[in-house]
């Protein structure tokens, strides 16, 4: 139920902006909306039991495996199984399926396979900067200036599919498999760094394939127009009919997918891990609801939710003016965000972090107000053609610069929290939305409308680092303000020479001589106190 709730949240925002659109200003046929809500129903569905396999088998793997890998203590081994796992649990993540079936002109698999390759070399250098506690902010600040070099270099039509690519790739599967293998894997340390290295990991899967699909770009060219058809309904059986027809392919991808990485835990699990029966049954069990929530959620996403998306962004922009197509553009950013789960998450992190100096509630106010900037922004891309660069670059420019006067777990949290912003949402229903305006409005899809997710990325990790700003100079000016409080300083001088005597005249008192100092440099001295022998001999 808590998953069902969490997945309802996300998808309703969604559900609820359509309809008020299609009430409005932006029209769409009756069956296509009816098809529109049963596959945001099917949706919710999906999420839910993906999510819940998610909690029951991949984060297990994920913690087996590196813990497994750790146990080795066989560097060339840990490497190599290492590539191999982040180019199977790629292969696997239903976001990157859905961008390569919207490119035309390269094959699926080739997007597949090179944005593959950038996360497992991705993978394997996060492993290495925690084994040899390399800074993150170097190896960020290194690779972003390759990715900014070698864009100038690429297909112009391939740059906004490169930075997109990233932000796509770091989708539900993704993030919590390689959170849980960096647990097992920051093991190899047990120090007090090992729980903060365990931050950045995501961070360097987003930036790898982009660098990895940037040079894809220099050798393909995408070509035509968008792949969405949006089907003409006029019936109930019709729907059912575009489900039961599509439905096999996807039980298929979704298997093929799934295999490499369920292929290698078995092998871990007979040659090193040797777990429970009931733990296997655990993970069984987490594995069928994943496979059934992957297959519910490709198929309602490319059957009716993403043509829905992009037939709705197509009509919005024949109606309106662009000034509206900005302003829905920035309402979904906000919304969409302001009910994304992993957000809940990373606002707890932070208030933690921060023990409540930057509230959660703070934190996701920011995070949507940059989400809505991002696809605003976005949206004036779809209507003036402005590259995409010319937002990217300053962006992560800014953000790197801030890199130098963040605290490094700010950093760290900063860069990973693009992937949790761009959920699986924002490359199902923002970007069909954005090539639809874009043919609509004759432009090119490839260098006006792609490129939004890259967008909605960039944004929280400048607004977490300005909160990590804001906490950096509100821990010093609260350490400037700690002044010592006044108080009186009492010196007691006891004077033992009595005792000195005392073998010689035992009958004769001690006396004690106490002295006061206040702190205005006053000196009162007490009264003898009349006890006899009050002094131990010593």
């Amino acid at each position: 139920m808590e998953k069902l709730k969490e997945s309802s949240f996300s998808v309703i925002p969604i559900i609820i902006l359509v309809v008020l659109l299609n009430l409005t200003i932006a029209p769409i046929p009756s069956w296509n909306l009816i098809l529109f809500l049963i596959s945001a129903f099917v949706i919710i569905m999906g999420i839910t039991l993906f999510n819940l396999g998610v909690d029951m088998s991949l984060i297990p793997i994920g913690k087996h495996i590196g813990s497994g890998l750790v146990k080795t203590r066989k560097l060339p081994l840990i490497i190599i199984l290492t590539f191999l796992i982040g180019a199977f649990i790629t292969m696997a993540e239903p976001d990157l399926i859905v961008l390569a079936g919207q490119i035309n002109g390269v094959p699926d698999t080739v997007i597949i396979l090179s944005v593959s390759l950038g996360v497992s070399l991705a993978l394997v250098g996060a492993f290495l900067r925690i084994l040899f506690q390399v800074p993150l902010s170097f190896i960020l600040i290194s690779c972003y200036m390759l990715a900014f070099i070698l864009s100038f270099f690429t297909g112009r039509d391939f740059i906004s599919i490169a930075w997109e690519s990233g932000s796509v790739t770091t989708g539900p599967i993704m993030v919590p498999f390689v959170m849980a293998l960096g647990l097992g894997l920051a093991s190899v340390r047990a120090d007090k760094t090992s729980e903060e290295d365990n931050f950045g990991l995501i961070s360097l899967c987003l930036i790898g394939p982009i660098i990895t699909v940037l040079i894809l770009g220099m050798f393909f060219n995408p070509s035509g127009g968008s792949t969405m058809t949006v089907p003409e309904l006029q019936s109930v059986s019709g729907i059912a009919l575009l489900y039961i027809r599509n439905l096999p392919e996807y039980m298929k991808q979704v298997a093929i997918a799934l295999a490499p990485m369920i292929i290698t835990f078995a092998i871990f699990q007979v040659v090193k891990l040797r777990l429970k029966l009931k733990d296997i049954l655990k993970i069984s069990v987490g594995t069928i609801y994943t496979y059934a929530g992957l297959v519910l959620f490709l198929i309602s996403v490319n059957v009716g939710f993403s043509p829905v998306g992009y037939q709705l962004g197509s009509v919005l922009y024949e109606n309106n003016s662009g000034m509206i197509l900005i302003l829905v553009g920035m309402a979904t950013g906000y919304f969409v965000v302001a009910a994304e789960p992993a957000v809940f998450v990373l606002k707890r992190q932070v208030e933690e972090v921060t023990s409540g100096a930057i509230s959660a509630k703070a934190m996701g106010i920011g995070l949507s107000i940059g989400v809505a900037v991002s696809v605003g922004l976005a949206m004036l891309r779809v209507i003036t053609g402005l590259s995409l660069l010319y937002f990217i670059i300053p962006g992560y420019v800014f953000a790197l610069l801030l890199t130098f006067v963040v605290p490094h777990l700010f950093t760290s949290i900063a860069f990973d929290s693009g992937a949790v912003a761009s959920g699986p949402l924002a490359a199902t229903f923002m970007l069909p939305l954005a090539i639809g305006a874009s043919e609509a409005g004759g432009g090119n899809i490839y260098t006006d409308a792609f490129g939004i997710v890259a967008l909605v990325a960039l944004t929280p990790v400048i607004t977490i680092q300005i909160f990590g700003l804001a906490y950096s100079i509100k821990s010093k000016l609260a350490k400037k303000a700690m002044v010592v409080p006044e108080s009186e300083d009492t010196i007691v001088e006891l004077d033992y020479s009595a005792s000195e005597q005392e073998d010689e005249e035992p009958a004769e008192s001690t006396t004690v001589k106490a002295e006061a100092r206040s702190d205005t440099g006053r000196k009162d001295t007490a009264p003898d106190t009349g006890m006899d022998n009050a002094v131990p001999r010593g």
